[in-house]
């Protein structure tokens, strides 16, 4: 959303010869101050506060020697904290809350921002400027910008993956089959945020944000003119949000991001076939997508032909941080992705490969859900004689034989099926046909019998 400039109302209380006792300050932690600044013995008040993804001041300037204690109200409408790099830690706050901060004895230029994830990328940065000091003021004009420290994950090493590892023997991937629509016309459903690790690569494992403990999230399946009434809830430990392509309608109230604890009712009726991506819409869009929060919603096309077997692909992208860590922001910023997958794990078909009967026409749909990167499907040793790309039948074998198609191609949320029949047992790779993903996770395997 945009960003609303407000007045920050700004409160410097300076009282002589006293210091503030931490234990006082509510829940503030981590008290730090610098060995060779001598002491005051006054401490500076400043009432901050978190709103529009800001912080109001975002620049606060403290007489060297000072303690400077922060009064931290939360007026926006999603949950937010400020930590500081001497780590002092305001603990997360609800919208209305509000707690005092003792950051400490001020004797050099000091960062802060709010840790959750993304929000610093967003903006959510404070700077505190020692004054009255040479040697401070020349630390003030010498030292980094925030911009040079973006990253709010642990400093912990990141996660690597092997690409010739295999997994455990009790692996069991994603199963990419999938059933028919059902006959109902009215499809209700919970999709809950839970924040669960979870392993992505042989030995890698990220605490992902989920839609009910799955990246992407469950299938959901209808018919043109089916309604869909869902009940999105959250129990991470942020705000989220959901928005459903499927649909059209009004953004405001169903798509808003709502608070941990918080729930909401999302009905849309399907007016147009497809496969839609469903995500989280929370900002930054491309971290909450990047770490697990997507999924797939197919409406059939009227009159879709029945196949021996059908497969749902969803290919997104990996930006790792430490293992059991969560999602990289500098990674995507710098659109260096760590791999790219399949239903959300490194090659798993490789491991648990799909399986199609000879010779009999089989779908495959897939999903480009991002945050970024486009696809392009491709069967190695098969041709696709049926593309829907977009909702419109591209490719038909009734109409346009003996034409055929070899990719799919789709940019970041589009999607689309391809229908195929393999002439003879044996095992035909698929992968995206942009190199690189397919060496590096998006990548698998159909065995024909």
């Amino acid at each position: 959303g945009g960003v609303g400039l407000g007045v920050a109302v700004v409160v410097l209380a300076v009282t002589a010869a006293i210091a503030a006792d931490p234990m006082s300050i509510g829940r503030a932690t981590g008290v730090g101050s610098s060995s060779s600044t001598v002491a005051t013995g006054e401490t500076t008040t400043v009432r901050v506060e978190a709103a529009h993804m800001r912080f109001l001041p975002d620049v606060i300037d403290v007489p060297t020697g000072n303690r400077l204690v922060i009064e931290l109200v939360n007026v926006d409408d999603m949950v937010h904290d400020l930590v500081f790099a001497n780590g002092a830690n305001s603990g997360r706050l609800m919208p209305g809350e509000s707690t005092k901060l003792d950051v400490g004895i001020i004797g050099g230029r000091l960062e802060g921002w709010c840790s959750i994830v993304g929000h610093r990328q967003m903006g959510m940065v404070l700077t505190v400027n020692p004054t009255g000091d040479a040697n401070a003021e020349a630390g003030r004009h010498s030292s980094h910008s925030s911009a040079d420290h973006a990253s709010d994950q642990p400093v912990d090493p990141p996660a690597d993956i092997d690409f010739g590892a295999s997994p455990g023997p009790g692996f069991q991937a994603r199963d990419a089959r999938l059933s028919p629509a059902p006959d109902r016309r009215v499809h209700r459903m919970t999709l809950t945020v839970q924040e669960v690790e979870r392993e992505i690569a042989p030995g890698v494992t990220q605490r992902l944000w989920t839609f009910n403990g799955s990246a992407p999230g469950p299938v959901l399946r209808g018919r043109v003119g089916d309604v869909f009434d869902i009940t999105f809830v959250n129990d991470g430990t942020m705000g989220h949000s959901i928005d459903f392509h499927a649909g059209s309608l009004a953004p405001d109230r169903p798509m808003r991001t709502i608070n941990p604890g918080e729930s909401l009712r999302y009905r849309f009726t399907a007016r147009l076939s497809g496969i839609w991506m469903y995500h989280c819409g929370t900002m930054p869009m491309s971290a909450h997508i990047a770490n697990g929060l997507f999924g797939a919603v197919i409406i059939d096309p009227p009159d879709l032909p029945p196949v021996a077997a059908e497969y749902l692909l969803v290919q997104s992208e990996l930006y790792l941080g430490p293992n059991g860590g969560v999602v990289d922001l500098d990674k995507i910023e710098a659109q260096r992705p760590d791999a790219v997958v399949f239903n959300g794990y490194v090659n798993q078909y490789d491991y648990r490969p799909l399986v199609a009967p000879v010779g009999r026409r089989i779908r495959i749909w897939v999903l480009d859900a991002g945050p970024d990167r486009p696809s392009a499907f491709h069967v190695i040793g098969g041709q696709f004689d049926a593309v829907f790309q977009e909702g419109r039948l591209a490719l038909s074998p009734a109409r346009d034989r003996p034409g055929g198609s070899q990719v799919l191609g789709l940019l970041a949320a589009q999607g689309g099926y391809v229908e195929l029949v393999l002439p003879e047992a044996g095992t035909y790779p698929f992968v995206s046909h942009v190199m690189w993903d397919a060496e590096h996770g998006a990548h698998g395997l159909l065995q024909a019998r």
